[in-house]
């Protein structure tokens, strides 16, 4: 599980995040939902150590706080950024080397990820820049699994994706949960949430106002009109 308590961060003088608290637990996706600029992707870089923190970062018992990026990485937690962040110039295969990589994992991981996303394993050969939008993200998710997360972070995964490609990311992650992977999801689009979230954290103005389950939420809840509601 991992535990965030008191989160504060910052960009320079202007403050973002303000005392959040927030769990993600192992085996669930929490999904984080709130209007453009209350600080959902900033939750998400300082989780990774990426922006100037405060508070306690603790994923199993282990107090991430003060690590850089890349040691919380190899602790396992995985981000796949808004914008998918690929090496293009790079083959499929060789992006998904790097992230076996960052832990050290070998083939049978790699087997894994390829089994989660066959049409990756078509294109191993293939530079990462010449694939669809969708390949694109199936990849920079399929990457960030070559971790073996505990933690795997989505900022917006289905962003500009056609439908038969937000359906295939939504069964990936709903196979992540038996797994044990503790997903932590950004979304704005309400249905997509519906479908795969076991808790939803709604944030405004730079924390995180309310938590509650996902079972039992409609689209027309108050709290979708509260929180993310233009």
């Amino acid at each position: 599980m991992l535990r965030l308590e008191g989160v504060s961060a910052s960009y320079g003088a202007v403050t973002v995040l303000r005392d959040v608290v927030l769990e993600a637990r192992g085996g669930e996706v929490t999904c984080i939902m709130g209007r453009n600029g209350v600080g959902k992707t900033t939750l998400m870089r300082a989780i990774m150590g990426l922006v100037a923190r405060q508070g306690r970062f603790v994923l199993d018992g282990d107090d991430l706080s003060a690590l850089p990026a890349h040691e919380v990485a190899r602790h396992g937690i995985a981000l796949v950024p808004q914008g998918r962040r690929l090496f293009g110039p790079l083959t499929v295969a060789e992006n998904l080397e790097i992230g076996l990589m960052t832990r050290h994992r070998g083939r049978a991981v790699h087997e894994q990820v390829l089994d989660l996303f066959p049409r990756l394993r078509e294109r191993l050969g293939q530079v990462s820049q010449t694939l669809s939008g969708g390949e694109q993200q199936m990849l920079a998710i399929a990457r960030a699994l070559c971790l073996e997360p505990k933690v795997l972070l989505l900022d917006e995964p289905t962003e500009g994706l056609q439908p038969s490609m937000i359906a295939a990311i939504r069964e990936v992650l709903l196979g992540l949960k038996s797994t044990g992977v503790a997903t932590v999801l950004v979304e704005q689009r309400v249905d997509a949430v519906l479908q795969v979230a076991d808790r939803v954290a709604f944030m405004g103005h730079g924390t995180v106002a309310e938590v509650v389950p996902g079972a039992g939420l409609r689209a027309d809840a108050p709290r979708f009109a509260a929180y993310v509601g233009v």
